[in-house]
């Protein structure tokens, strides 16, 4: 019965992510009626959805009654408060603008194996509308910088990559793995690769960071164009996104790039072999089927065929953040 109402505390959260809540309160107090006003909500349910919140432990509230202060928890000033540098609302706030809503369909999608997303509703893929709207870009690619960047710190201190000069980050975004790991690794000269419109946005993050001299933006597609060439070839969270044989056409691109001895890495919520412990992910490659129909997202051990297939030599298992790891083919 948890589980199978645990859509409305999901959702409870996201609206109030979606709402600033977190934010509008930073590390002050309000009552229900002062945030009702400023939220815009009406007061009554606003007083059951703040309750709500205190309940799952999400915000704390000093007294009862119509004169009870409403504060963030010391979870919820941290990764929710915008002004936060942890903050980890950006990819709530894109599941609550589209993805819960999506995620109603998923009965239709298991039985069809077509995407619930907008192609399903306009015919245009996600991403085809995404690169028309900067701004909307922008908040994008803002969330996948937060949601993936532990993960590559953890990568950077976690992989060898004394033993590399160049690295090449596909599908790289707003280049926050080449920033992350060039900072760590002042001798590696990194690559940024992804579609134009997002390389612009790139080339300023990497100014910003006064890592210019360093990491290069360079604009492509990874479907259709070579990869740069490197030592290192890393792709995070790119290749779930696709079906099989797409899987298999960009692992043999990375082995293409690749001297002997090189290294391609994917950081990915893997799946554990067994398929039976790493929920995050299942659910994940669920997400995939409701986003494109035929992507999703898999274990090691099928990295490992598919890379063995393509000519690999040896691969290793990397752990990350949480429900994360960083699958290793060497060439």
């Amino acid at each position: 019965m948890a589980i199978g109402g645990g859509y409305c505390a999901a959702k409870v959260l996201l609206s109030a992510v979606g709402l600033r809540l977190f934010t509008v309160l930073g590390d002050g107090a309000m009552t229900a009626g002062q945030i009702a006003e400023r939220l815009g909500l009406v007061e009554r349910p606003a007083t059951d959805f703040l309750d709500t919140l205190v309940s799952l432990e999400l915000l704390d509230r000093d007294g009862n009654g119509s004169g009870a202060c409403y504060r963030n928890t010391a979870e919820t000033a941290r990764f929710l408060d915008e002004r936060s540098p942890a903050y980890q609302g950006g990819l709530l706030k894109i599941w609550d603008d589209r993805n819960y809503r999506y995620w109603a369909d998923l009965t239709e999608a298991l039985q069809t194996g077509r995407a619930q997303s907008e192609i399903k509703h306009s015919g245009r893929p996600f991403f085809d509308t995404l690169y028309q709207d900067p701004r909307r870009l922008e908040a994008f690619m803002g969330a996948m910088d937060s949601s993936s960047r532990r993960n590559f710190e953890l990568l950077a201190t976690r992989f060898p990559f004394e033993r590399y000069h160049r690295l090449c980050d596909v599908g790289g975004a707003d280049a926050v793995l080449a920033r992350i790991v060039a900072a760590a690794h002042p001798h590696l000269r990194c690559t940024t690769f992804d579609l134009p419109a997002v390389t612009e946005i790139a080339a300023r993050k990497i100014a910003e960071a006064g890592l210019g001299d360093r990491i290069e933006a360079v604009a492509g597609s990874f479907l259709t164009d070579p990869l740069p060439g490197a030592d290192v070839i890393t792709m995070g969270m790119i290749l779930h996104d696709w079906d099989l044989d797409h899987k298999r056409m960009l692992i043999a691109k990375a082995y293409d790039a690749l001297p002997d001895g090189g290294a391609f890495v994917v950081i990915e919520s893997l799946i554990d072999d067994d398929r039976r412990t790493n929920t995050f992910g299942l659910t994940m490659s669920l997400n995939m089927l409701i986003e494109f129909g035929d992507a999703f997202d898999y274990t090691a051990a099928d990295f490992r065929r598919w890379c063995a297939d393509a000519g690999f030599r040896s691969f290793e298992t990397i752990p990350l953040d949480g429900p994360s790891s960083a699958a290793v083919a060497y060439r």
